[in-house]
């Protein structure tokens, strides 16, 4: 028998969590044409 435990944990995605992970991954796309045509982004992070 083993002497440790183990729980296997589901990530919670929820519908909010998911949704501000993609405005995140909308504002980092953003600022990185930004960056990269030397503009400063219009809205920060």
């Amino acid at each position: 028998m083993s002497k440790t435990a183990s729980i296997d944990l589901v990530p919670s995605s929820s519908l909010f969590a998911r949704l501000m992970a993609t405005i995140d991954r909308l504002l980092m796309a953003s600022a990185r044409i930004s960056n990269r045509n030397g503009d400063l982004p219009h809205f920060g992070l």
